[in-house]
């Protein structure tokens, strides 16, 4: 072997790549087998439906037509998205323009239409919004006197700084 071969050979193996690259080479026979699309749709995506829609819906499998022998004609097929809730309405009033902008990404009429399946997309409570606090009440002085006497007797600063702070949301919340 040449050094000019053993070169290039070591510079294959140490050249440096791209995860989402050696991903899709891993994961596109089997999403081809199984949903019948590549990985390059999954990651172009929210470049196709747009940034909006791309939050609350994923493209799930491509639905060939089933054909009885290979002298039938092309088919184009069915692609069903998963959309969250209420948000399918959006997505079904812009199906056309769904259609157009994937087979503008494949280059051809590979699709036909779409089936959306409403279901959830990501964990429920990574969605949920975290509750917001009011501010805390002021106290009374009667309410004030009585929590400087029941943290008179703590001596460690920070700790009666917190229990105050602690008693005031606490006798605060409780005068609502």
């Amino acid at each position: 072997m040449a050094f000019s071969e053993k070169k290039q050979a070591n510079k294959r193996f140490h050249e440096p790549r791209q995860v989402s690259e050696l991903i899709s080479r891993i994961l596109d026979p089997v999403m081809q087998q199984r949903a019948g699309m590549t990985m390059q749709l999954v990651l172009a995506w929210e470049d196709i439906i747009g940034a909006t829609h791309a939050k609350y819906t994923r493209p799930e499998k491509l639905e060939w037509p089933r054909q009885a022998s290979q002298d039938d004609a092309f088919e184009p097929a069915t692609l069903r998205i998963a959309c969250e809730g209420a948000r399918a309405i959006y997505v079904q009033h812009e199906a056309g323009l769904i259609v157009e902008r994937v087979n503008g990404f494949f280059g051809f009429h590979a699709v036909e239409r779409i089936r959306i399946v409403q279901k959830p997309l990501q964990n429920p409570l990574q969605n949920a919004e975290k509750p917001r606090r009011s501010a805390p009440k002021t106290l009374n002085n009667a309410q004030k006197q009585r929590l400087d006497a029941m943290l008179h007797s703590i001596e460690d600063e920070k700790l009666r700084q917190a229990l105050l702070k602690m008693g005031e949301g606490v006798l605060g919340a409780a005068s609502d």
